[in-house]
């Protein structure tokens, strides 16, 4: 049953904690996930969350400092002291403790590193620190079996036995082969490994062929990788092709989830990604840039219905349908764009150029286009609209509609050529760019058929 944080439930903490009735506290959440400790973590002052803290066990402690909210977390670390954090990431995969570590000011991720006591946690963990975040380099553990291909079965059985103790490793995802540079050559099957003789050799047992990501591949890049291969971990190398580190999937999912939100969010229109527990400044100054794009296109848009001012004085229907072509145009626009940047997201789209996608969004839209100036021509002659008019709005609807879908469809391709997200096409930017040559289109075809 899944684990429900309700107000009496922080309620009782809260009056467990003000007693001091530590016994009830360590009962209560022994069998909550630390996962579901960090939401209640989230509802606590940090005062509160760190009294709990203190009572949990090492291991599920240093669980929940990883699964807290990076901004609840910053928070909550500020409370502590430099040993406190450096006794934390002690038991901690590198990759989580690096993490933890890389929001920290830089001369106080100094002064933890240099209050670890495991020396090889603190230099695996500063060596994860000088890469990008973003990067394979940033995101990778350097907790891994590696066996040599020369090993024979019952030394290679021994030495991941010691590997995984030592290195406190929970699951074994893979079995990397290398050579003797440390040169990734392969995986090992278990399967192989324990059907095979005592005195077989690895060589003769290893696949080669591995997928594998260098240090500096994008963390984008390493996410479609084991997505569309379904590998529950992949091999990270170097430039030499020495194997450093290893990245599992469920590290990967969290990269999906973030830029998921980010893409959401810039679709929305907020140009910095953004948490609902954010300062009113910090929620206002992201969503405000988009806003006033959206203001400019709706100045550009007054000024063409403007320029045909004295025409729609003479034909006042025509300014009927004048939100009927802007919203058509933008909806049209902003699906056709939604298309190419899912597309580009998981890479179906490069080994096609943008001709063909543009010819293939020119027989979209003129199929949409069609069904929907039929039945705008229909419902114009059922109410009676002059048969002008009526083939000044079709025409004109047909035209928005083809061209919002090509513009809805290069705009992102062309934004992902020059390195800029193409998110940014699929919200406020298409619709207002569709809403001003939507309209430029609808005056200019009623000036060549009605006017």
């Amino acid at each position: 049953m899944q684990f429900e944080i309700t107000k009496e439930f922080i309620k009782e903490l809260s009056e467990a904690i003000v007693s001091g009735n530590d016994s009830f506290i360590v009962e209560t959440l022994s069998p909550v996930h630390p996962a579901d400790i960090a939401e209640v973590f989230e509802d606590l002052s940090v005062e509160d969350a760190k009294y709990i803290f203190k009572l949990l066990p090492e291991d599920t402690a240093s669980d929940v400092l990883v699964e807290l909210d990076e901004e609840v977390r910053e928070e909550f670390l500020k409370s502590f002291t430099s040993k406190e954090i450096a006794d934390q990431v002690d038991n901690m995969d590198t990759d989580d403790a690096a993490d933890i570590l890389q929001d920290l000011p830089e001369e106080r991720k100094e002064h933890v590193l240099s209050q670890i006591e495991d020396l090889d946690q603190a230099s695996n963990i500063k060596d994860l620190l000088t890469f990008d975040e973003d990067s394979a380099g940033g995101l990778m553990a350097k907790e891994f079996i590696r066996v040599s291909e020369n090993w024979p079965v019952a030394t290679c059985i021994k030495e991941m036995r010691r590997q995984a103790l030592e290195q406190e490793i929970d699951n074994i995802y893979a079995i990397y082969v290398t050579d003797d540079t440390g040169k990734l050559l392969g995986t090992l099957s278990l399967k192989s490994l324990i059907t095979a003789s005592p005195r077989a050799k690895i060589t003769d047992l290893y696949k080669s062929g591995v997928r594998s990501v260098t240090t500096d591949s994008r963390v984008e890049e390493v996410a479609n990788i084991i997505d569309k291969y379904d590998l529950p971990a992949i091999p990270v190398i170097d430039k030499d092709g020495i194997l450093v580190g290893r990245i599992t999937f469920d590290d990967v999912v969290e990269i999906i989830k973030e830029e998921a939100e980010k893409d959401y969010q810039m679709a929305s229109g907020i140009s910095e990604k953004v948490e609902s527990g954010d300062s009113i400044w910090v929620l206002s100054r992201a969503r405000l840039p988009w806003l006033l794009i959206g203001l400019v296109g709706g100045i550009l848009g007054s000024q063409i219905i403007g320029l045909y001012e004295d025409k729609i004085h003479i034909y006042p229907e025509m300014a009927f349908f004048i939100p009927l072509i802007a919203a058509t145009g933008g909806n049209v626009g902003v699906q056709a764009s939604a298309i190419v940047v899912q597309g580009l997201a998981n890479n179906t789209l490069e080994t096609n150029g943008i001709f063909a996608k543009l010819t293939k969004e020119f027989f979209v839209a003129t199929l949409n286009a069609l069904a929907c100036t039929t039945l705008i021509f229909i419902y114009n002659l059922i109410i009676g609209q002059d048969l002008q008019l009526t083939i000044t709005v079709s025409t004109a609807l047909f035209s928005v509609i083809v061209f919002a879908g090509l513009f809805g469809t290069l705009i992102p391709l062309m934004l992902n050529k020059f390195k800029i997200d193409p998110a940014v096409a699929t919200g406020p930017f298409i619709t207002t760019l569709n809403d001003v040559f939507g309209l430029s289109l609808y005056f200019l075809i009623g000036t060549l058929l009605y006017f």
